[in-house]
């Protein structure tokens, strides 16, 4: 049986607003960072108590400028905190003061609440509560006797509402206690609760950011969460899956209306690879990812603790993203993904060429079949040239904006193209001679119909082609136009097809350095 809530873990499109949310306003501590165990390119952040104790977690799966869900049933609609029944008063005010948006107080089940927006838009209520904290943890603005304890509950919208509660009763050990209008409470060993909301006639939730991925439910022990499973198996339930965290052993089983559940065992717990005082301050991979540890670094989204130094975020034409070394020396290193890649896909190669540069991934704004490009093309092989322009029009604007707005070195900009990036920042350097002034082109090809007669004597570019690339017979063009213009250009050829290899890496890092 389950003793209560383990946790409950979100996504969010937006790091440094959850950090500043979560920790800033909310005042818990962050006792982890690690790198996603189903996708180490995901960030994972862990917000808790002092230790991190089983109970006190809300966490967060990072998908940086990801896509927003929606909210419906089969998902968690509200996360609960507990906070002291007297503590209402100066959760209201602070909400005022940070602009956070608030409403109530109301009463539901007998306890007074706040219902609070997240930046997400994720509703996370402060309910006053009679519950201890496990491993208290202060903050210099907010009073201990004012400071969340631990979490109070979440509400599960369910489509299926009998269904739900009988099957977190009858296999977790929670207790049926009461009901208010459509919504059914169950409670847990340890007064944790879950609230079951009836949501019949309403969507289904879609996956996505501001919406909670599952809620985690507490076992002691290993023997504990071995007995659920096997008391799910008998009974033929859905199907589940058992997974070591590192930090906790999983199982995953989905509820008959849809939301995610998980089983967590209370141990090893967060202080398994960081001491308590520390903790939160690292960030630590799957132990299958150490090989790619260096190049996860990079592609991780980077943040700053309320207080540290931070970049501020310009709302400009297109998606990026900084990814800064611990010792910059001023150049700036723009990334263009190639199709079906982000802003983060380039960065281990660029930091491998350029390990002091600060590196600018830039997101492409087309999409095919639900992937990223930088322009529509109408077959493998032709392109459509309204959208070339248009697109190198505004990646013009863009880099002139980025540079006012965050002060970039104009003349330490390099700019890093692959494939469908690659043929965009081509287009554009032949569109809008001047803007660029070094390129490293890997895989390019010409894409424009008609190039124009454009002075690029003050271009200096790296175009690399693979042998066994298909389309390396689209790539000649191009060279003919950036010679034809002047540019100081140095076209290789390697032995690759498409993709990138060790090759390019080389030669880029030999062109950037001269």
């Amino acid at each position: 049986m389950t003793t209560g809530l383990h946790h409950i873990t979100l996504i969010t499109r937006k790091v440094q607003a959850n950090v500043d949310f979560y920790v800033g306003f909310l005042g818990m501590r962050l006792v982890k960072r690690t790198g996603g165990y189903e996708d180490a390119t995901q960030l994972h952040l862990f917000y808790g108590d002092r230790s991190g104790s089983p109970g006190s977690l809300i966490t967060f799966l990072v998908w940086e400028d990801g896509a927003q869900g929606r909210a419906g049933h089969g998902q968690v609609g509200e996360v609960a905190l507990a906070i002291d029944p007297m503590s209402l008063g100066f959760w209201l005010e602070r909400a005022l003061r940070f602009h956070v948006t608030a409403s109530g107080p109301t009463t539901e089940f007998g306890e007074t609440s706040l219902r609070l927006r997240d930046p997400d838009g994720v509703t996370v209520k402060l309910v006053g509560a009679a519950l201890s904290a496990n491993d208290p943890w202060a903050t210099p603005d907010i009073p201990a006797e004012h400071a969340i304890r631990r979490i109070r509950g979440a509400t599960i919208l369910s489509e299926a509402p009998e269904e739900t509660a009988s099957f977190i009763s009858r296999h977790f050990g929670w207790r049926r206690q009461a009901r208010d209008g459509a919504v059914e409470r169950l409670i847990s060993q340890a007064d944790d609760v879950i609230d079951i909301r009836d949501a019949h006639g309403f969507w289904p939730g879609l996956p996505g950011t501001g919406i909670a991925d599952h809620v985690a439910l507490r076992s002691p022990d290993v023997a504990s969460l071995r007995q659920v499973e096997q008391g799910l198996a008998r009974l033929n339930s859905s199907p589940t899956t058992v997974h070591d965290r590192n930090y906790f052993i999983s199982l995953y089983v989905r509820e008959p209306a849809g939301t995610l559940l998980e089983l967590a065992t209370d141990g090893p717990g967060f202080t398994i690879d960081e001491p308590v005082e520390n903790l939160g301050e690292r960030l630590f991979l799957p132990p299958q990812e150490r090989e790619r540890a260096r190049d996860l670094e990079t592609m991780l989204p980077q943040f700053s603790l309320p207080g540290e130094a931070r970049v501020i975020y310009r709302d400009l034409p297109f998606i990026h993203r900084f990814s800064a070394p611990e010792a910059p020396d001023g150049s700036t290193i723009v990334l263009l993904h190639g199709t079906g890649g982000n802003e983060a896909d380039l960065m281990p190669l660029a930091r491998r060429i350029a390990p002091q540069a600060t590196l600018l991934g830039v997101r492409g704004r087309s999409t095919e079949e639900g992937i990223l490009r930088w322009f529509r093309r109408l077959t493998p092989t032709s392109f459509d040239q309204a959208d070339i322009r248009f697109e190198a029009a505004a990646f013009a604007v863009f880099i002139d904006e980025a540079v006012k707005a965050y002060g970039l070195a104009a003349d330490k900009l390099t700019f890093l193209g692959y494939s469908n990036g690659a043929n965009l920042l081509a287009a554009m350097m032949l569109l809008h001679p001047g803007q660029v002034k070094r390129a490293i082109l890997l895989r390019p090809v010409m894409v424009l119909d008609q190039a124009p007669r454009a002075d690029l004597s003050q271009l200096r570019t790296l175009m690399v082609s693979g042998s066994a690339d298909p389309y390396r017979a689209l790539a000649p063009p191009l060279e003919q136009a950036l010679r034809g213009g002047g540019a100081d250009l140095e076209a290789r050829i390697i032995e690759a097809g498409h993709e990138l290899t060790d090759g390019d890496r080389e030669l880029a890092t030999a062109w950037f350095s001269r």
